[in-house]
C-alpha cells in the first residue's frame, strides 16, 4: 500500500498549481484498490512570494509517495523530495481515477521507478520493525 495525494479543487479531476492549491485529497492504493483517506482544504494564497504557504501543503502531505500537481515550482520540489514525496507533474487535466488506475497496475507490474522505490522502501521499514519488536521481546542474533 502506497499512499499518493492529488491536487484538486473537485476531488476528481488534477487542476491546481501546487503552492496555489486549494486542496489535495490523499488516496491509500494497492495493486486492487485506492480507497480515500484525506482532504486538505487551504486558503487562496499568491502565487508568487509567500513561502509559507508551502509549509502547512508539505506537511499535509507527509507520508505520502508522490503528490500529481499541473504545475511546481523548484523550492516546492525541494521541501516534497526532502520528506520523501514525489512531485509528478501531468500536463493536462487528468482523472484522479485514471490516475489511481495506472498506479495500481504499476504496483502490479513494476516499472514505474517512483512507485517501486516506494514499495522497496516500505518492505525495508517492515523488516525494521520486525527485528526491532523481535528485540525488544528479548530475541537474541
Amino acid at each position: 500500500m502506497i499512499k499518493v495525494a492529488f491536487a484538486s479543487t473537485d476531488r476528481t479531476r488534477v487542476n491546481q498549481h501546487f503552492g496555489a492549491a486549494e486542496g489535495f485529497v490523499i488516496y491509500e492504493v494497492t495493486p486492487d484498490k485506492a480507497t480515500l483517506v484525506g482532504v486538505g482544504e487551504f486558503a487562496e494564497e499568491a502565487m508568487d512570494g509567500n513561502e509559507d504557504k508551502l509549509t502547512a501543503k508539505v506537511e499535509f502531505l507527509d507520508g505520502c509517495a508522490a503528490v500529481y500537481v499541473m504545475a511546481i515550482g523548484a523550492s516546492a520540489i525541494k521541501k516534497l523530495m526532502s520528506k520523501g514525496v514525489q512531485p509528478i507533474r501531468i500536463n493536462e487535466v487528468d482523472t484522479v481515477d485514471d490516475l489511481l488506475a495506472e498506479i495500481s497496475k504499476a504496483m502490479n507490474d513494476g516499472g514505474v521507478a517512483w512507485i517501486d522505490r516506494a514499495i522497496a522502501a516500505q518492505a525495508k521499514a517492515r523488516a525494521e520493525d520486525r527485528f526491532a519488536s523481535m528485540e525488544d521481546e528479548g530475541w537474541q542474533g
